[in-house]
């Protein structure tokens, strides 16, 4: 599996054979998503930084990483969320937990306002969900 943009970037499109929504396979936490940093004392370059944000996404990129945190999750664990705004301006999250092995996958999901507070909220409850879930010892490898 090659991901479309880079596909796009080498003028390989022809080879596309099939494009996976959300549904089929979710991503991983914060996919496609730009993280900019600067000095917590540099007020211009945060102010320059500032106009680059989108907002919409910095509240689904928080309420995916709240999942990802509660689960002490890394780049190496099997965790996958998306967070979204649907069309009647909710916050719908879906997010799962696959075993090292591939064999048991769990899956959680939440529903709430579009705001930050309430959507970290939702990630870390749905990871407590989770971790309740999966029991001591499923995400060791």
């Amino acid at each position: 599996m090659l991901a479309l943009a880079g596909l796009k970037r080498l003028h390989m499109t022809e080879n596309v054979t099939a494009l996976l929504s959300v549904e089929e396979m979710l991503p991983a936490i914060a996919q496609g998503a730009i993280g900019i940093a600067c000095r917590s004392n540099d007020e211009k370059m945060a102010n320059y930084i500032a106009s680059l944000n989108h907002e919409e996404t910095r509240l689904a990129v928080a309420c995916e990483r709240a999942f990802l945190e509660t689960l002490d999750g890394s780049c190496r664990t099997p965790i996958a969320g998306y967070a979204y705004r649907d069309k009647d301006g909710y916050c719908v999250f879906r997010g799962l937990v696959a075993s090292p092995d591939g064999t048991r996958v769990l899956e959680a999901s939440r529903k709430g306002s579009y705001a930050l507070e309430e959507m970290v909220s939702m990630g870390k409850d749905a990871g407590k969900e989770l971790l309740s879930r999966a029991g001591p010892g499923f995400l060791d490898w």
